[in-house]
């Protein structure tokens, strides 16, 4: 489970990184090899303490690996540890984060457009909240009540005024609802999530596109989990049409630290309109004076940013494309396989009711009892039992009126409903399904 020849080419790699500096006088820093070591085994000790993220029996929070490219490459660079701030920093990374940035945004269509990694999906979503709020001042932002909790958080930091829209019974932002504020003439934003990190729902964008012949608004596309599904062949036809119109947004979330297979953190915020940029403008006294050239820091509200993330990334594009009918993309046709046959195999069962059908590669489902409340707490029991059989599962709370086409026969004694949830987004998903349906059933059985 853990490959340890990727040392080997760890150090491989480390010997030509070191030939870059051979004008240089000679110099190794020094440390006390024994006590390093000692504290590293206590490390690697403390670090059992962890749920096996790695292992397709992991299928609960959205955690995903790193290919092996990644982190080698990320480990590489911590030896030069640079910073895409500035080019003072990380020459070599902040080249590599402008191309993966090219990269990024032409799986949506786009050239010409303006972005650049981030610590993750919170901080790119502030950067685009933020850039809104300057070209609509004084104007709320919408959004699902299934989007991630970070833009209501994010909108309160930056001032502005965020409403939560219903969704329908498929947990898709509801468009007649959409069009009732946008009605108000006070919206300025409507954030669109592709992929919410709950349910896996993917919003209509091409009804909330169209909405904008009447209202003059921005979209921001919240693609941070689901954004490269785009790329898949397995997705359905009205969710592919959803992310055909990406390329008509104005900006746009993504997270390759999610589904692109990098270490944690690595985020993305893109801009269609690169003229955006004019808006970060900012001066410093030290930073951008090594050349004449755009410094990743000049359209970017953070400072410091790890090169690694850059370099990383960067290395995995050049082994597995994010292209259509790739190798990458085939990783994200055998989740979205996956998903659909745990749903099959949980609408046979006598225990399990799916509360969708999966739009991506996450399945809710509940744990079947005569009222919602038993549900609940037999959906909560039975996280700990699987646990126990190495299966990791994990729960999610959803409003009783959302689950009730899928639960017509249980008695609603509950505002709330506790659903179990799989997040199938690792390509071992696919064959090991089987064995996940059959410990979960086991499980049931146990419970009683």
């Amino acid at each position: 489970m853990i490959n340890k020849n990727e040392l080997n080419l760890l150090r491989d790699a480390l010997e030509t990184l070191e030939q870059g500096d051979t004008e240089l006088p000679a110099f190794t820093p020094q440390h006390d090899a024994r006590r390093l070591g000692e504290v590293i085994v206590k490390v690697a000790e403390r670090m059992q303490d962890n749920y096996p993220y790695y292992h397709p029996q992991y299928a609960g929070q959205m955690l995903k690996p790193p290919h092996p490219v990644a982190r080698i490459a990320y480990a590489l660079s911590l030896w030069v540890n640079p910073n895409n701030h500035a080019l003072d920093g990380g020459r070599a990374s902040s080249a590599m984060e402008k191309e993966c940035v090219v990269e990024l945004g032409s799986m949506f269509g786009w050239q010409g457009h303006l972005g650049h990694l981030t610590s993750g999906g919170t901080m790119a979503n502030l950067e685009a909240l933020w850039v809104a709020s300057r070209l609509h001042p004084d104007e709320r932002v919408i959004g699902s009540e299934q989007a991630h909790y970070t833009h209501s958080r994010i909108s309160d930091v930056l001032g502005i005024t965020y409403t939560p829209i219903g969704v329908t019974r498929d947990g898709r932002m509801d468009v007649a609802l959409v069009e009732n504020e946008l009605k108000k003439g006070d919206v300025g934003t409507v954030v669109v999530t592709m992929g919410n990190t709950g349910l896996g729902a993917v919003d209509p964008l091409a009804d909330i596109l169209a909405l904008r012949e009447s209202y003059d608004f921005r979209i921001h596309a919240d693609a941070a989990y689901g954004g490269y599904f785009g790329l898949s062949s397995e997705i359905a036809d009205d969710t592919a049409a959803s992310y055909a119109c990406l390329t008509e947004v104005d900006s746009i979330v993504i997270d390759p630290h999610k589904h692109g297979l990098q270490p944690y953190g690595c985020g993305c915020i893109l801009f269609r309109d690169p003229a955006v940029g004019t808006i970060y403008m900012h001066e410093s006294p030290y930073t951008y004076f090594s050349s004449a050239e755009l410094h990743l820091g000049e359209i970017s509200l953070e400072c410091s940013r790890a090169g690694a993330s850059a370099v990383a990334l960067w290395a995995t594009h050049q082994l597995i494309p994010p292209v259509r009918g790739g190798e990458f993309a085939a990783g994200l046709d055998a989740g979205l396989r996956a998903a659909r046959g745990f749903h099959t195999r949980l609408l046979a069962s006598r225990h399990f009711q799916p509360i969708f059908a999966p739009e991506l590669d996450i399945v809710v489902y509940a744990a079947l009892a005569a009222d919602s409340q038993t549900c609940s707490e037999r959906a909560a029991s039975l996280f700990d039992i699987a646990a126990k059989k190495g299966l990791h599962l994990a729960l999610i709370q959803l409003p009783a009126d959302l689950i009730a086409d899928a639960l017509p026969g249980i008695e609603v004694n509950t505002d709330v409903v506790t659903c179990l949830r799989s997040v199938l987004m690792k390509p071992e998903h696919e064959e090991w399904m089987p064995r996940l349906v059959e410990i979960l059933e086991t499980c049931a059985e146990e419970l009683g």
